[in-house]
């Protein structure tokens, strides 16, 4: 009788390193998005404090030409 071979051994050194990816991967997402989050509060004061001047309606110089 014939023995089937495995098609693919892998050694614990390549587990261990695509476990370390995948947690290295997970992390950095983790700190980007920590990073969007307090940009998005920033942007958020800055824009509370601003709102009056940003948002001001001024008169339209050219209203009654047409």
């Amino acid at each position: 009788m014939i023995e089937k071979r495995r098609a693919q051994v892998k050694s614990k050194f390549y587990y261990i390193f695509w476990g370390v990816a995948t947690v290295s991967v997970l992390a950095g997402q983790l700190y980007v998005g920590s990073g969007y989050r307090k940009l998005h509060h920033s942007m958020e004061d800055l824009i509370n404090k601003v709102n009056g001047v940003m948002l001001e309606v001024k008169p339209n110089p050219y209203e009654g030409y047409m």
